[in-house]
């Protein structure tokens, strides 16, 4: 069917009974159509071409017009508005079970009575999860897909993330493949593919990056108890593992139920000493009963070497030094006797994997290489546990892997791959450097031993001085658009514009070596690199970081950060705020405060679940559906929470950086007495 002519649509609308009184206007009708038969033509088609333009035009209007014009409110920019009524603006709480109470100040050991008026009370209203409205569109500043995965063939694929083990594919009991990855995160196979972007993916792509730090400056003045918002958090997290996960790793807080990675109560031990940083007594009396009566190393049970030393023993080593209590010692003590069959090698390089029940220790199924960042990152936790029994094995061990790292051939200007062989006790995949996944945490660990031993031992000292000035010679770069610095990768003398959010912690590292006096101009990275970490955050729509991030180094008005869709995961880390921690103790700069406030302000907007626990989720592009994974990391209340804690904490002798060093997992250890001169 054809549409109709001009004339018939004329004739249809004049005669529509509907349009008008059809009897009364019958002849006012008949007297139109004459006049409008006497134009002309070219009369006739400039009024039809007139009246086109004013339909096209209201058209295009009408979106506007009704968005400005618009009857009520939906119910959920009601409640919304209602919250804005009862919180101080850049204050953004989650409704749920919890909303009616308030949060009560807590004073712990070192922790003084909470400054400041009352804390902010999360708004009464219907026990409804809200999901979150799409921010506001600003103009932007002009300026992970899952960890890397091992393959059986040794070859490495460019997808990084933080996890600092070897992968393992495994069976869950629903038969469904899964890759647990470094730190214990589920990184699902299909979230490691480029999936088709959406119609949020599109718009983003097309519209310029929405800065996340727009605040309001009524958050700096005092107004809002920022430690009694991490105590809450941190009780609202407990509160999750407690009901659904007690004793167990990990809590899924979504479906209400809890993972199992060794089996050996990996949340709960991790955050003992956060519990008692922040004065939760309670929380942590409870806690301490379950690792009394339940806690037990004489199981037939798998564990990661560097995850269990840094996660387990290193938080019942802190916790013991902050406590007295001589429980957390003995488990300590029995933990890494436990341990020490994995350091029984041909080269010495320690197995990534122990069975603490049997004695026995092995590498991974599918080689016999060890990343670096599990054998160099577990000196800190064993020389410690050396000092306080008297007993020399345990540092014994792990200062033999550092003194073979620091004479091996296949370093590049101090940057060291990211494997070495547990039987030659060789690099192995050389060419390949970086500062994330794999690495990270030997250029960590090379300063704080150095620190933690009264800066007495030279060679680690000597190997992270040349490796700083490998990172500024060969990964250091700045964006075309803005000139953000960030540390990029190098594989086989090619730069790849990539950085994982793990990278973050080095900011803070260089921080404390210029605090120990070393050049000042690690000093000048650190404050250029914290600012592309915190642009890794506001650049992000929900304010929160990406797992990776790629960096644009063309000369254009286009974006700094660019993220793959893959790679949009947030697993709730630590590193920013641990860089923020560093930062700020040494700069005094308010600017660090502010920005951490914003990242706790954003975890509990898009992560934070009613009834208890947080979520990591899988894009930080999208607000209105960040999609959450149901998991919630260890790491959240053992580091997350703790380092935003001391970020905001006024004490400066609270963990003195003088008289702690933090282990790659947030626990403090002692700095060691220099010897006698």
């Amino acid at each position: 069917m054809y549409p109709p002519s001009r004339k018939d649509f004329i004739s249809l609308t004049l005669s529509d009974p509907h349009s008008h009184s059809y009897n009364n206007g019958k002849h006012r009708r008949q007297s139109c159509w004459r006049k409008w038969k006497q134009l002309s033509r070219l009369q006739r088609s400039l009024i039809l071409f007139l009246l086109a333009l004013l339909l096209i035009f209201g058209l295009l209007s009408y979106p506007s017009i009704t968005k400005q014009w618009g009857g009520l409110p939906e119910r959920e920019d009601w409640l919304e508005l209602n919250d804005r009524e009862l919180i101080p603006l850049g204050v953004k709480p989650v409704l749920g079970p919890d909303a009616d109470k308030p949060p009560a100040p807590v004073a712990g050991p070192h922790v003084g009575d909470a400054v400041g008026p009352d804390p902010v009370l999360e708004p009464r209203g219907p026990n409804i999860p809200i999901l979150p409205k799409p921010p506001i569109k600003k103009k932007s500043f002009q300026n992970k897909r899952g960890p890397p995965s091992l393959q059986k063939n040794g070859s490495i694929s460019d997808t990084g993330g933080r996890e600092k083990q070897e992968q393992e594919v495994v069976e869950d009991e629903d038969k469904e493949k899964k890759i647990v990855s470094w730190r214990g995160a589920m990184i699902e196979p299909d979230q490691a593919t480029e999936l088709p972007p959406s119609a949020n993916d599109k718009e983003a792509a097309a519209l310029p990056a929405k800065p996340a730090n727009t605040i309001s400056l009524e958050v700096s003045t005092g107004k809002v108890d920022r430690l009694e918002a991490v105590r809450e958090a941190f009780r609202h997290a407990w509160k999750g593992y407690k009901d659904h996960a007690w004793g167990h790793d990990e809590l899924k807080p979504i479906s209400k139920s809890f993972g199992e990675w060794f089996g050996l109560g990996l949340t709960l031990i991790d955050s003992l000493d956060t519990m008692w940083i922040l004065g939760l007594k309670e929380e942590f009396g409870e806690a301490r009963t379950w690792v009394e009566k339940e806690l037990s190393f004489s199981k037939n049970v798998d564990v990661n070497l560097f995850e269990t030393t840094i996660r387990v023993l290193g938080g019942l080593l802190s916790t013991y030094h902050l406590t007295g209590d001589q429980l957390f010692l003995d488990k300590a003590k029995d933990l890494g006797s436990r341990l020490m069959p994995a350091f029984k090698t041909p080269s010495k390089i320690p197995f990534s994997d122990v069975n603490i029940g049997k004695g026995t220790a092995h590498p991974p199924r599918w080689t016999s290489d060890s990343t670096l960042a599990e054998v160099t990152s577990i000196q800190l936790e064993f020389r410690e546990l050396s000092r306080i029994t008297q007993e020399p094995q345990y540092q014994d061990v792990v200062n033999e892997v550092m003194k073979l790292v620091h004479r091996l051939p296949g370093k590049h200007d101090g940057l060291v791959p990211m494997f070495i062989n547990t039987n030659s006790g060789q690099f192995t995949h050389k060419g390949v450097f970086t500062l994330g996944a794999r690495a990270d945490s030997y250029y960590e660990y090379l300063l704080k031993q150095w620190i933690q031993g009264g800066k007495t031992e030279d060679d680690l000292l000597e190997d992270y001085l040349q490796a700083v000035e490998g990172v500024k010679k060969h990964l250091v770069k700045q964006t075309g658009p803005s000139g953000l610095t960030f540390v990029g990768e190098l594989s086989h003398n090619r730069f790849n514009a990539k950085m994982d959010h793990l990278v973050c912690f080095l900011p803070g590292t260089l921080a404390l070596g210029a605090h120990n006096n070393l050049p000042g101009d690690h000093m000048d990275l650190a404050v250029q690199l914290m600012e592309t970490c915190h642009q890794m955050y506001t650049q992000m729509e929900t304010g929160l970081s990406p797992e990776i991030a790629h960096f644009n180094l063309q000369t254009s008005d286009g974006h700094d950060v660019v993220v793959k869709p893959a790679d949009r995961h947030n697993l709730l880390r630590p590193e920013t705020v641990e860089s923020l921690f560093y930062m700020y103790r040494f700069t005094k700069d308010t600017k660090y405060r502010d920005w951490g406030w914003e990242i706790l302000q954003n975890f509990n907007k898009y992560t934070k679940v009613p009834g208890g626990g947080y979520t990591s989720i899988n894009n930080v592009r999208d607000p209105v559906n960040p999609g959450p994974r149901d998991k919630m990391e260890s790491f959240f209340l053992g580091e997350t929470l703790k380092y935003l804690y001391l970020l905001f904490s006024d004490d400066t002798e609270l963990l003195s950086l003088d008289k702690y060093v933090f282990n790659t997992e947030a626990h403090p250890l002692p700095i060691w007495p220099s010897p006698p001169k």
